[in-house]
């Protein structure tokens, strides 16, 4: 049986449903948990980047402000659930590449995270972290919808 559940999270009301399922089942189980959320680095697409500035900082503060809420509310369902969660914010242009790294350095022998369901040209134009993550990872995934 899994012994370490990796809980992914963006911060969606989705994931937020997700959280609480992999707690559940990380509790049920008796599996330790860690929980990830992933930001993506800024990128800056002016020819005269000098013309915003402060740009940078504020992407900065807003994405670690919405990563340490998002992670809270995984420790915090944890807590009431009577398990410990280790956390981790990573910043990759990848998400789906930071959470299966995330992973393998933790030990983590299954993922838990939600699937927004798109379908058709949004699926394609929007992507989805959670078919990359199937498609990359040699580590189990349960997927939430």
């Amino acid at each position: 049986m899994f012994k370490h559940v990796l809980i992914a999270t963006d911060g969606s009301e989705l994931s937020r449903k997700a959280i609480h399922h992999g707690i559940g089942l990380a509790k049920a189980i008796g599996a330790r948990a860690t929980a990830i959320t992933v930001t993506i680095p800024f990128r800056m697409f002016a020819l005269n980047p000098e013309r915003i500035p402060g740009m940078e900082e504020s992407y900065s503060k807003q994405m670690t402000d919405v990563a340490t809420k998002s992670l809270a509310e995984v420790e915090d369902a944890a807590t009431a659930a009577g398990i410990h969660c280790e956390v981790v914010c990573a910043k990759d242009e990848h998400p789906y590449q930071a959470i299966i790294d995330a992973a393998k350095k933790n030990g983590c022998d299954l993922i838990v995270m939600a699937s927004h369901g798109r379908r058709g040209i949004s699926a394609v134009v929007l992507g989805s972290e959670t078919v990359k993550v199937l498609t990359h990872s040699d580590i189990p995934v349960l997927v939430y919808r």
